[in-house]
């Protein structure tokens, strides 16, 4: 069996949590993302996809071969 390249995605903040909901702020938060331009690298799961899509209008993402 071929074993499957692991995806990785490098989620950066790129808006202000600032004025947003308190569910917005914690999840932003529970990524690891601290200030705007902050960069984390995270491994492509569906729990994290999900986090993105909650907060797509607050942060970046890409996926890293």
């Amino acid at each position: 069996m071929a074993k499957k390249k692991k995806t990785l995605l490098k989620i950066t903040q790129i808006r202000s949590i600032i004025g947003q909901k308190g569910t917005h702020k914690k999840t932003v938060s529970a990524l690891g993302l601290r200030r705007l331009n902050h960069s984390v690298t995270h491994k492509d799961t569906p729990q994290i996809r999900g986090m993105v899509a909650k907060v797509v209008h607050l942060v970046k993402m890409e996926e890293i071969a």
